[in-house]
Parts: C-alpha cells; structure tokens; sequence
C-alpha cells in the first residue's frame, strides 16, 4: 500500500473516504441515474399483473324453516375450531376443486397457463443443458394446474373465520373472475355434500327406525307382564298399591294413637277430679253431659230454698232439713253420672288400644308385603330403563330422519359458508410498482457505488493513515527491581524503567517531518523520569491487576496527577475509571462536567443507582465516579459494599483507579480484601520521610506491589486544564 509501511500499525481515515467519494460524485450521480433509467425500463418492459381478491365467512347456516334448537345445534357444532378453518383452506386449493374451476371457465386454452408449450430461448437452453427439467414430459393437465396453483393464494385472516382468495393474471377480467368462480364452486360442493348427508342419513335411519320401534313395543311387552305377575299395579303415576296401603295404615295408625292418648288424658284428669274432691263442672267431658247440666241447675236451685230458708226458719226446721236432704241427694246423683262419664272414657282408651295394636299387626303385613314388592320393583326398574332407552333413542332418531328427509326432498341445504366480499376487476396492476422499482434500484445503486469507491479507496493505501503510537511497556520491557528502606526492614520497591520501544524504531516514514517527530520523541523518552506518570501508566498496561488504588499524602496536586495517568491510560486505548475517595474531591472538580453530579457517597447512602454514578471525564475517554453530594460520614458506614462495587466494575473495565486522597493502610484494607493490587504512591514532589513510612505500614499489612509516581508536571497540567 502506498504511503504505509508493511509491518506498520494503520487506521481508517474516515475522512479521506468520504472525501473520495464526494470527489467523484458526478461519476455516482450518473451511475445512479443509469441505473435508475435502467429499473424504469425493465419495469416498463415488464408485463403487468393484476391481482384480485374474493373472501368467504365460514359459519354454520341451517335453512330457512329449521327451528331455533336446530340452529343453536349447527352453532354449537365444531366449525368455531381453528383446525377446521385450515381444512377448509386446504379443500379449497384441492385438486378437484381447481379441475372443476379450470374446466368451468376453459383455461386450458389460455396460453397464460402452459408457458411451457411456448418455452423461452433460456428454458431451452436451460433443459438441454439437464439444468431445468423439460417441462413437456408433464401431462398438459398437470402443467396447467402447477401453473394455476402458482399464481393462486388462500388464507385465513389472522384472529377471524374468513378465508381469503387471491389470484394474479395478466388478464384483470380474469383475475376477478377466478376467486368468484372457486368460491361458487365451493359453496356448491358443500352444499351437495351436505345434500349427500342428509339421503344417506335417510336410507340409514329408515330400517334403524323400523328395528327401534319393535324393540320399544317388547320392552314396554315386557314391563306391564311383569308389573301383573308381582302384583305392582300402580295408584298413581309412581307408586304402587302395597306402598300407598302401607301409608293408609301409617296414617290411621297415627289418628288411632293420639285418639287413645287422648281419652287416657281426659279420664285421668275425671279421676284426679273425683278422688281430690274438686269441682268437675270445669271439665268439658263433665260440662257437656246433659244430664250434669239439669242436676246442676237442681243443685242451684235447692241450694237457693234453703237460702231463702234459713233467714225466717230455723236450722232444724223441718222444711230446711227436707231441702237439705234433697241436695244430697242431688249430689250423689252428680257423683254416679261423673263415674258414669270416666267409665265411658276409658271405655274410649280401651277400643283406641284394640284397634291401634290392629293397626300395628296389619302394618307388619303389608311392611312384609311391600318388602316383597321392592325386591321385584328391581326387576320391573331395569326393565323400564331399558324400555325408555330404546323409546329415547327411537324418538331421537325420528327426530334427525324427519329433518334429514325434509331437508333432502326441499334441496334445501346451504353450505357452512358464505361470500362477504366478491373479486372485482382491477384496474391499477399489481406488479410491477414503476415507482418502488426505480426508486429502490437508484438507491442501491447510489450506495453500491459509495461502497467500491470506498473499497478502492481502501486498497489503494489511500484511506489509510499510521497510528500515532504512544509508549508501551511490554512484559520483556518490564523489570523490578528490589531498592533497601533505611531505618527498615528491606521493602519491595515496584520500580518501572522505559526503555525505547523497539517497534517504534521499526517506523519507516516517507516525510522528513515524520522522521523528526519520531527522533523528538526518542529523546522525551530517554530523558524522562523512571518515577513519570507516563512510566506508571506503561507499567500499569503491562500490569494484569484490575484494580490500583492510589493515595496521595500531599493533598490535591497527588490527585491531579492521578487523574492525569487515568486520562494517559484512557488516551492508551484502555477501559479505565476512577472512583473519587477523597475528602477534598479534586478529581471530581477536574473531570465531571457537573459538579453535583450523583457519586459513590450517593450510591453508599442508596440515594442513587449505580448506573447513575458513572459518567464521563470531559476531556478524555475515561469514566469517572464522583464524591457524591451525601453525607460522608453516613457514607463511610457502608463502605464494605464498596468491594462489591469494585468486583462489578472490575468486569466491566480494563483498569479501576481509587484515587483515597491522604488515606492509611487501613482505610486501603477496608476498600478490597485481596492484596493483588497495585498501589500507587502519588508523590509529585518525593519526601523521604513520607514515602519510607507508607512503604513500610504497606509491607507490614502484605502488599507487595508497591509503585512511586513522582513528578509535577501531570499536576500542573491537569490543573492549568480545569483552570
């Protein structure tokens, strides 16, 4: 490729691709314009095709003298089920339905349906070459009917119970008179089939009748012999004469019983009267003798003489003791019709009782009796059951000959379907569409022509232009070195040297000022410091550990350096974010775009979501977590979360920098359980006391790798930037 080396790292230059193709966009435009004009004749060339469309409602329909139950009965019938709308579909496109159409309207002499007769030049070519097979070794009526079935469509309108029928022909008269012709033709079989039906249910029911009939005369035969022979006669509709005599003798039990309890009742209550010597006109068996009555008016009246008497006469007065007498007498006469009366009660009790134990035994008869006749009333049910099984099943039958009879001598038989919309001749063709064609061919044939500039372009060298490659350290550029603490135990010291990377001397440029540039950049590097920011961020490419937490003793200018390697590290292609830990919120100040924006205080206190959190630096491609506008304090008791925060971020990212500003080891060990981390000491100006102390608190507390990143200039640059 011109202009680029072989081995050297290239990228696409968008700009220089749209820029050859808006150099050649009069050749595009006129390409397009040719293949525009071509399109319009090739569809004016086109012969058109007309398409026209006939739709059936399939339902059930029951002529016009059925009852209503004859109807909600073909309602209730199975063509509401979705598989039979598809078999109806099918039975319209079957072959015997397309012959019967074909023949109604004489297509076999359209040379529209055997193109095959006529073949084509390529056809020709295409069958000697055993590429297409001959159509002509097919019967005539085959091909016709391959080719009717090509240009025909059925199918059922989603979510509804109408069949669609389209067909497409070059003649619109005979595109609108197909789909009427198959749906008349339609009705018609379903119609004669449903006339079919009905003579055959005839021929069928006639002798099933006949044999129903004699069945039913000797079951029913069969129910009153036996009904005579036990001795089942009926009373009534539904009982038998031992149960309605068993009733009798219940209920005339019943009377007899309480007759008899209550004669025991009244002459009891005679006998307490007399033996307490209380007054017996209170009681109604008493009050009603007429003979009480006139001893009591007697009694009255004797009972008034003497106390008439006793005011003028005295008590031995003969006349009183004559008077006296008399009432005696008129009492013991009370008193022998009184035991007169109980004598009759009781004599009263006494029948009741004979004729209830009369009662009871004849009620143990007839119980035995009807026992009897329950046992043979098994019999006689299973008879009638079986005599108004087959008298049922006559009636239902006589049911379905008279309707199948009547329908089939009325030919009166309407199919399950009808015609809601009628095929019509149209008059705008259906393909070809002149206007979608060219409008379509031009634009694919403006975009094919974009893209072959644009390939062109590209292996041509010219859309290519070489990396700008920053300095990397790989795993054979990286060495680590072991330095001794004074005043402290030896402590591991991560230091990174960069020496020059080898492929940039491979860079071959064409230009003196690519020759330049590359030699200034040889001498940044030799001179630049082992400490850098640019020699961690190579360290940190090389290095396979997620998550680096850098702390900074100095304050806000440590801060800014970090935040100037996350930027070099963005800058370097890597996926990288910073979360801002510290108190003063430097970092935050100079990459959000928003100040207040929510950050890992918020997401802490759950005042915000994580996605939230996470914005981006608006100066380069990295990504960055804010402090967050919630209390810190409130913060800092959920800050074990944080690890978990970490793991989430550390699979989405290639790097996650936690700027902790002034933090201790402690506060480092609180953020991630795992030692495996990069810890960065940001020291823009290295004190010795600062840096041995840190180093010896992160050794004794496990972490090894350990890295120092010195110098200001990161600083003063992010600085002067946010300024």
């Amino acid at each position: 490729m011109s202009g680029v080396a072989r081995d050297q790292d290239v990228d696409i230059d968008l700009g220089q691709l749209v820029r050859a193709v808006w150099a050649r966009r009069l050749r595009i435009l006129t390409i397009t314009l040719v293949g525009a004009g071509v399109a319009f004749a090739g569809a004016k060339i086109m012969s058109p095709q007309y398409r026209s469309e006939t739709r059936l409602l399939i339902e059930p329909r029951a002529p016009a003298f059925a009852n209503t139950q004859q109807i909600n009965d073909a309602t209730a019938g199975p063509l509401m089920d979705e598989l039979n709308i598809a078999s109806q579909v099918q039975l319209l496109q079957s072959a015997d339905l397309l012959k019967k159409v074909i023949n109604d309207l004489k297509l076999y002499n359209l040379p529209e349906f055997d193109d095959a007769a006529n073949g084509s030049a390529m056809s020709s070519i295409l069958v000697k070459l055993h590429l297409k097979k001959n159509p002509l070794e097919n019967p005539p009526e085959e091909r016709i009917i391959d080719a009717f079935i090509e240009r025909l469509q059925v199918y059922q309108v989603p979510g509804s119970r109408v069949i669609g029928i389209n067909f497409t022909s070059k003649d619109p008269k005979l595109a609108a008179a197909i789909p009427n012709a198959m749906a008349n033709v339609y009705l018609s079989t379903q119609s004669g089939a449903k006339l079919d039906s009905n003579s055959e249910a005839t021929r069928w029911l006639e002798p099933e009748i006949e044999n129903l009939r004699q069945k039913v005369s000797e079951a029913e035969k069969k129910v009153a012999e036996y009904r005579t022979t036990h001795g089942l006669l009926q009373t009534n509709g539904t009982t038998t004469f031992p149960a309605q005599q068993l009733n009798d003798i219940s209920a005339e039990l019943t009377r007899v019983r309480g007759d008899k309890a209550n004669a025991e009742a009244r002459a009891q209550a005679v006998r307490n009267a007399l033996s307490s010597g209380e007054a017996s006109d209170t009681l109604p068996d008493i009050m009603s003798s007429q003979a009480i009555q006139r001893l009591k008016g007697t009694e009255s009246g004797l009972q008034s003489q003497i106390s008439d008497l006793q005011t003028s006469l005295l008590n031995n007065h003969p006349r009183l003791k004559s008077l006296r007498a008399q009432l005696s007498d008129i009492r013991g006469q009370i008193r022998q019709e009184t035991q007169k009366i109980l004598t009759s009660i009781e004599n009263e009790a006494k029948v009741a009782d004979l004729r209830a134990k009369e009662l009871e035994r004849q009620s143990d008869t007839v119980q035995a009796n009807s026992a009897r006749a329950g046992e043979d009333e098994v019999g006689l049910n299973a008879l009638e059951r079986e005599a108004n099984a087959q008298r049922q099943l006559l009636e239902t039958y006589l049911v379905r000959y008279r309707e199948a009879a009547s329908r089939a001598d009325s030919n009166s038989s309407p199919a399950d379907a009808r015609i809601v919309s009628r095929a019509i001749e149209p008059v705008d063709p259906y393909f070809p569409k002149v206007v979608p064609i060219v409008i379509v061919a031009a634009v694919a044939t403006l975009i094919v022509s974009a893209i072959v500039i644009m390939l062109a372009e590209l292996f041509s060298g010219r859309a290519l232009r070489p990396v700008d490659l920053s300095p990397k350290l790989s795993e054979e550029n990286k060495d680590i070195e072991e330095e001794d603490v004074p005043e402290a135990a030896p402590v591991v010291v991560a230091t990174v040297r960069r020496p020059v990377q080898p492929s940039m001397l491979a860079i071959v440029a064409e230009e003196d000022d690519a020759v330049e540039e590359l030699k200034a950049a040889e001498e940044v590097l030799e001179d630049d410091n082992e400490f850098s920011v640019a020699s961690v961020a190579d360290y940190l490419t090389g290095s396979r550990a997620p998550l680096a937490i850098a702390i900074s003793p100095t304050g806000d200018n440590g801060s800014a350096t970090t935040v100037s390697l996350t930027r070099m590290l963005a800058d370097a292609g890597r996926r990288v974010i910073l979360i801002d830990m510290t108190g003063s919120g430097c970092p935050t100040e100079l990459m959000a775009e928003d100040r207040s924006a929510p950050g890992v205080t918020d997401l802490l206190c759950g005042e915000a979501a994580f996605g939230d959190t996470i914005h981006s630096d608006r100066f380069s491609d990295a990504h960055l977590i804010p402090q967050g506008q919630s209390d810190v304090r409130r913060a800092m008791r959920g800050v074990d979360r944080l690890s978990l925060l970490l793991d989430a971020l550390a699979a989405a990212y290639d790097l996650v920098v936690v700027e902790c500003g002034a933090a201790d080891v402690a506060g480092v060990s609180r953020l991630t359980r795992s030692r495996d981390v990069e810890i960065i000491l940001s020291l823009p100006e290295v004190e010795e006391t600062i840096f041995v102390t840190l180093m010896t608190e992160f050794q004794a507390a496990g972490y090894q790798r350990v890295v120092l990143m010195s110098g200001g200039d990161g600083a003063e640059q992010e600085l002067g930037r946010a300024a």
